[in-house]
């Protein structure tokens, strides 16, 4: 079987992207080169694709032919505890390792602001006891949200709402910048709600084995978070409940389904070879 080095070795020359005849060659090539990712991939001992939309290819590159300026908008959900942030992670610091300018936004950030409630309740964990469903759709700035991946798609630099992870349930408008960078990855449970998810130019949803995804989020809540274990299993409870209502039914939209238990290493290389792939050619 060949190796990604291997199958990036060919190089063509460049052909005028500014024309959409050369746009149209670009997406030609690009088509063919990613059914050699989805083949390799498949034939590894853990995929780290398992699934594709039947679409996903030729809808892609048919956007890069009809509207090569606007900005690529990745958007990467899951349920809790299943990895999106760390692929995130990894997608940005590879794209940072060839100089692309890439962006990184949360959706956590577009929490309703429910600093009054836990006034009223006394804690975070009394609210949600309470009955408020922390992760419906409702309880996001949706709207807000739009705007800003709207802005963000045509070029406009937005300054993002936050939502201060310390128990108050406050969120601050305006609290920061956020660059229109040439890529845009937004994570998220409500990165694919039914009031934004159209706007995104490849949807991914990451899968992973539930018991892992119970190991790290216990881990990471006793840990990092100072919860008692008994709360933490209470949460996750909430969260387990709350993914397969809201997250998991998107699967069967997603563009990529990823799988969360895959070598990150593995995912860097699929990275790079994209990226190769993408400027291989002749000038």
């Amino acid at each position: 079987m060949l190796s990604l080095q291997e199958l990036e070795k060919e190089k063509i020359f460049k052909p005028d992207f500014s024309s959409k005849s050369g746009r149209e060659l670009l997406a030609f090539y690009l088509q063919t080169k990613f059914k050699q990712i989805f083949l390799y991939d498949k034939k590894q001992q853990y995929p780290i694709i398992n699934a594709i939309s039947t679409d996903f290819i030729s809808r892609f590159t048919k956007r890069i032919i009809n509207n090569p300026t606007k900005r690529l908008l990745i958007g990467v959900t899951g349920e809790s505890a299943s990895g999106k942030s760390t692929i995130c992670s990894e997608i940005q610091n590879v794209i940072g390792q060839f100089n692309m300018p890439v962006t990184v936004l949360s959706t956590d950030n577009y929490f309703n602001d429910i600093s009054d409630l836990i006034k009223k309740y006394g804690s975070f964990d009394n609210v949600r006891d309470s009955g408020y469903d922390v992760d419906a759709p409702s309880s996001f700035q949706l709207d807000i949200l739009r705007e800003d991946l709207e802005s963000l798609s045509v070029g406009i630099d937005i300054k993002a709402p936050m939502y201060l992870p310390n128990g108050t349930g406050i969120s601050v408008s305006n609290a920061f910048e956020v660059k229109s960078q040439k890529i845009i990855v937004v994570e998220g449970i409500a990165t694919m709600y039914e009031e934004v998810k159209d706007i995104f130019d490849i949807k991914i949803y990451v899968e992973t084995d539930n018991e892992l995804r119970r190991s790290r989020f216990i881990s990471r809540a006793v840990e990092e978070r100072n919860q008692d274990e008994e709360n933490a299993l209470k949460h996750w409870n909430y969260i387990s409940n709350a993914g397969e209502k809201y997250v998991k039914p998107f699967r069967k939209e997603a563009d990529l389904v990823l799988n969360g238990n895959s070598d990150l290493k593995y995912f860097a290389q699929i990275l790079e070879y994209i990226y190769n792939i993408t400027n291989n050619f002749e000038s």
